[in-house]
């Protein structure tokens, strides 16, 4: 009895790693992560809501496998002291638009993304934080270069 046990548990434990590794919808839906904190980020009178990516972990995950994401919301990645950062859209199935911050909170560029692409997109000079939005989400609201992230003294430092 015991050995169908373990066949059984080793079983299933291929099944969710072969689910994963094949990067499907039900390997995503296994592997989703814990809900992330949220905080505040506004630019002028534009309100964002970000999910904070603080992680190496969950920077590494990102939105991968995310289907959709609600109009002014998005994910702040945390990285710390200030350095060159890239981007990319492995198993990312939205498109999207990434500002890199510097520590004060100015956008130093912005880079527009294509779903599931491993194309590299990186900052300028050195950053502390990366903004993920849905594509156009900076461009239709005139935000770009030198503007100012508000809320960033909030975020703490990343794990």
């Amino acid at each position: 009895m015991a050995h169908r046990f373990y066949a059984l548990r080793f079983s299933l434990r291929c099944v969710f790693l072969a689910l994963l590794l094949l990067g499907g919808e039900a390997g995503a839906q296994s592997a989703a992560q814990a809900p992330l904190r949220e905080v505040e980020l506004s630019s002028g009178i534009h309100l964002i809501r970000a999910e904070v990516a603080d992680s190496f972990a969950t920077r590494q995950m990102g939105l991968m496998f995310r289907q959709k994401m609600a109009p002014n919301h998005g994910m702040i990645f945390l990285f710390g002291t200030p350095a060159g950062q890239c981007m990319w859209m492995k198993n990312t199935l939205l498109p999207l638009s990434v500002a890199f911050i510097d520590e004060q909170g100015v956008i130093v560029n912005i880079e527009d993304m294509a779903p599931q692409t491993e194309d590299t997109h990186c900052s300028t000079r050195p950053i502390s934080y990366a903004l993920e939005m849905n594509r156009g989400w900076f461009a239709s609201r005139g935000i770009g270069p030198g503007a100012r992230l508000a809320g960033i003294e909030r975020l703490g430092k990343p794990r």
